[in-house]
């Protein structure tokens, strides 16, 4: 989430809040965004969805926070955000990362990256990207080096309750 978009003074929120759960009310976050919510999120459940889209603008800043929306009261006009924290199964032999559907997605999570963005850095498609987390097909071999050397610079280490 870029700053200057609508929608990063609540992302900015709650990635600086340090707690597990962060329940709002639609005008606190009115207040964060400087304006009114559009009515679709007053009256309907799923604009709150946690879909990882650029179509869905808003979820980016909750999702993009390293949260899911739990729970959304639109009689009481709260929502309550949870910290996601991901399991992912990553395989390490000799060393090194085993680059299949979970490795390649805790990475762009840890990235900050949606599929499109990971696709731009990779030099691929984001079906490609897509298919690779779905586990359709494993990278090839100089792409899992490509792989590798990304894991470097963005310091992903794998936590070892992962192994």
């Amino acid at each position: 989430m870029k700053p200057g978009s609508k929608y990063y003074p609540l992302f900015n929120h709650l990635q600086t809040s340090g707690k597990a759960e962060v329940v709002l009310a639609f005008a606190d976050i009115e207040t964060l965004l400087g304006g009114p919510l559009p009515k679709s999120a007053v009256e309907r459940k799923n604009w709150w969805s946690n879909r990882d889209t650029p179509a869905a603008l808003q979820a980016g800043a909750w999702v993009g926070a390293g949260y899911h929306v739990y729970a959304i009261d639109l009689e009481a006009k709260t929502v309550t955000f949870r910290k996601f924290e991901a399991q992912y199964h990553i395989e390490i032999k000799d060393g090194r990362i085993i680059w299949q559907q979970d490795a390649i997605r805790a990475l762009r999570k840890h990235m900050s990256l949606t599929q499109m963005e990971f696709a731009e850095q990779m030099g691929v498609r984001r079906q490609t990207v897509s298919e690779w987390e779905n586990g359709v097909y494993e990278p090839d071999r100089s792409t899992s080096k490509f792989l590798e050397l990304l894991a470097k610079t963005a310091h992903f280490e794998p936590p070892l309750d992962h192994l």
